[in-house]
């Protein structure tokens, strides 16, 4: 077995701007068409992907915090960049219960965000996400579970087509012996959910949303729904037409009065 010093030095990397900001030890978003990596000091403190649950939807659907008391947290401490530490100082949410769920949607996100693509990547100097500091970590670490995830995730099923496209169901879950939670991810297969809208839908992880699909698709359960009997591109960086990056912006403010007026809407 290689030592921990030793696999990283030889590891391939994902995104070489990434790499070079590491270095720089850069501040700043990272634009992919995938997601957003978030850098302060060239270390990932925080991520993003339309694909993944946000930090703010684990908190909620898992019961840790009420979705008011969110909101609450952004409204008071978004424009300072501060709402982790405004959750744990208030005692909203333990600091330990915060850094793990932080850290799960860190790696969700880096996961999809870091996936091949042929758009080039932008990078914004000095932007730093409204959440605040959590736990930041090193980009090679980021890189290195994002691989080992592709890898497990193979070993699993080697047909990526299920991470993206719609899912139909080939059986019934009442015909085979499954877990609750893998049964809930079946139930919620309907021809026109992705895993990650499942994921979304469930309030989970999406990488281990990701992992029940492909036992699912290795049970014969489940599959990719297929365009004239063609897989559907399975690339999670493949899209239709021109690939638009995600925007972010310098001004913390403006992006808390979106999420704010956002969160009116559906009260």
């Amino acid at each position: 077995m290689t030592s921990a010093g030793s696999s990283t030095a030889a590891l391939p990397p994902l995104s070489p701007m990434l790499r070079r900001l590491a270095d720089e030890r850069a501040t700043g978003a990272l634009m992919r068409d995938r997601g957003t990596l978030y850098l302060a000091d060239g270390q990932v403190v925080h991520a993003e992907s339309p694909a993944t649950p946000g930090i703010d939807v684990l908190l909620t659907a898992g019961g840790t915090l009420a979705r008011a008391g969110w909101w609450e947290a952004v409204a008071a401490a978004g424009a300072r960049q501060r709402v982790a530490a405004y959750l744990v100082d208030s005692g909203r949410v333990p600091g330990g219960a915060l850094e793990l769920c932080h850290l799960g949607a860190l790696y969700d996100a880096a996961f999809f965000a870091l996936a091949p693509t042929s758009t080039p990547a932008r990078f914004r100097y000095g932007v730093s996400h409204w959440i605040g500091p959590v736990h930041p970590v090193p980009a090679r670490s980021v890189e290195r579970e994002t691989l080992r995830r592709r890898e497990l995730l193979d070993r699993i099923w080697p047909d990526a087509a299920v991470d993206t496209a719609p899912l139909a169901r080939l059986t019934d879950a009442a015909d085979l012996p499954l877990t609750p939670r893998r049964r809930a991810v079946l139930e919620a297969v309907d021809g026109t959910r992705t895993a990650a809208a499942i994921a979304l839908g469930l309030g989970r992880s999406a990488f281990h949303t990701l992992i029940d699909v492909r036992r699912l698709a290795a049970a014969g359960a489940l599959d990719a729904v297929r365009s004239y009997g063609r897989p559907e591109d399975a690339s999670p960086g493949a899209h239709a037409g021109a690939p638009v990056l995600p925007e972010v912006t310098p001004d913390p403010d403006i992006a808390l009065l979106r999420r704010l007026r956002d969160a009116l809407e559906v009260l």
